[in-house]
């Protein structure tokens, strides 16, 4: 895969399925079989499918035998069949010929193509209908225990992406291992993610077995929480094992909070910038300019950034350029505002109480990236305080150096657990609600490509006595 092409959803073309009607079923069946089209929808399907639900529904190569009424009474054929029935029923025909329409991933259109040809069918390429937006299928959704389909579940859990946006994967994923490893700072427990991350990978346990696709984001929180914790100097709490290359989160609070803010306001700028490409691939430079997820919410952003460093370092001319470009992004917005308020009265009500509110959520959402400082804070707190009673009873006669290699086990696995819960679902919160709220204003369309499994065993069961 070509880089590029990593930066959107799979590239879908718009197909259609052209057999001969006698050849129809066949086809379908090979399309079935392939399971990368997404058909659109022919006539309703049929009333009773409940009772086979729960199956997992296949067709033989060749039309079922009338004369073997065992092809005809498995029930997985059976369904199979009444699904490649109802398919070739909503099929347009004209003479002898028949054909279903689709969308598919460009990269398999060469392989179906061939074993289409091998029933006398043909697979067409057709052009994008206009004002019909394509099916969506992230990078990697499909090989979901590849690196990259490990990622997906990220993005795919927010919601579909729509087809013309950005896919963020990757960024995504970093962004969220870098908010975990700030507040999860601790080189020891780092390592144990990074333990944690090798044993998913190898399958180990083997009950944990469903949650090996999450190994890479244990990989990366891992590493950065060993990275942070070295920053810090903490290795299972305020040990000195490790130098501290950087601050103490405990001794330094208002420095930690201070970075914390200032990397959510990176993170911000970079979620605009991404914002204003899919606002112009979705509706052209109108919704990239006007709207507050576009070039206007970015310059009120950016532009009362740079007003609040203007004043903070004394720089007058600073910090009139930033309100300048604050109150062109304000016109802009407005003006968005009022035309999608349809104008009037209620539209001039309306945009002012928009105005207010971007204005508002803009400031919420800088803020609100202090929750790393302060779960940073409290993981080195309870850390501490677990070094620090391991360390008084350590020094006691009897018994207590066992009770302190006990109040050490216990107390880092409390700490390790509560903490890493914590960082994960702030890290996520955050994610989701300060940076792709402004990639995302719309939900795409998954794709549901059409699968049943083709199987070339012999049918040779007795017929069910009734």
């Amino acid at each position: 895969m070509r880089w590029p092409e990593g930066l959107w959803p799979v590239r879908m073309a718009r197909v259609a399925v052209v057999a001969p009607a006698g050849a129809l079923r066949d086809a379908l069946v090979r399309v079935a079989d392939a399971g990368v089209v997404e058909l659109d929808p022919g006539r309703r399907p049929r009333a009773g499918r409940n009772a086979a639900a729960d199956l997992e529904p296949a067709v033989l190569a060749a039309a079922p035998d009338p004369g073997r009424p065992a092809e005809w009474n498995r029930p997985d054929l059976a369904e199979g069949e009444a699904q490649v029935r109802e398919r070739a029923a909503g099929a347009v025909r004209k003479g002898h010929v028949a054909a279903v329409v689709g969308w598919m991933p460009r990269a398999a259109h060469a392989a179906l193509a061939a074993r289409l040809a091998e029933v006398g069918a043909a697979l067409v390429r057709l052009p994008h209908p206009r004002g019909v937006e394509a099916p969506s299928l992230l990078q990697g959704e499909d090989r979901r225990e590849s690196l990259r389909g490990s990622l997906v579940p990220l993005v795919a859990t927010y919601g579909p992406v729509p087809y013309a946006d950005l896919d963020p994967t990757p960024l995504a994923w970093a962004a969220y291992v870098l908010m975990f490893g700030i507040m999860f700072g601790d080189a020891g427990h780092g390592l144990l993610l990074l333990a944690a991350a090798a044993a998913l990978l190898a399958g180990r346990p083997r009950r944990a077995a469903r949650l090996r696709r999450a190994w890479p984001f244990v990989l990366g929180a891992g590493i950065t929480s060993t990275a942070f914790g070295v920053l810090y100097g903490e290795f299972f709490g305020p040990t000195r094992v490790v130098p501290r290359l950087w601050l103490s989160p405990l001794d330094s609070p208002v420095r930690l909070l201070v970075f914390a803010v200032g990397l959510g306001a990176v993170l911000l700028a970079g979620a605009y910038a991404l914002g204003i490409v899919n606002r112009w691939r979705e509706g052209g430079w109108a919704a990239a300019l006007y709207e507050p997820s576009g070039v206007s919410g970015a310059s009120v952003f950016l532009g009362a950034g740079t007003l609040a460093a203007g004043a903070y370092f004394h720089r007058p001319g600073v910090a009139v350029a930033g309100a300048a470009v604050a109150v062109l992004g304000l016109v802009a917005a407005s003006i968005g505002f009022f035309a999608r308020a349809g104008g009037g009265g209620t539209g001039a009500v309306e945009t002012v109480v928009e105005l207010f509110d971007l204005v508002m959520r803009l400031g919420a959402n800088v803020v609100s990236f202090a929750r790393l400082a302060a779960f940073g804070l409290t993981h080195a707190a309870l850390a501490a305080v677990v070094w620090t009673g391991t360390a008084a009873l350590w020094h006691h006669g009897g018994i207590a150096p066992a009770v302190a290699a006990l109040v050490f086990v216990f107390g880092t696995a409390l700490t390790f657990a509560l903490e890493a819960l914590v960082a994960g679902v702030q890290a996520l919160r955050l994610e989701y609600y300060e940076l792709f709220s402004r990639l995302f204003t719309t939900q795409g369309r998954p794709f549901r490509p059409w699968h049943i499994r083709m199987t070339a065993e012999e049918v040779d069961a007795p017929c069910p006595q009734v």
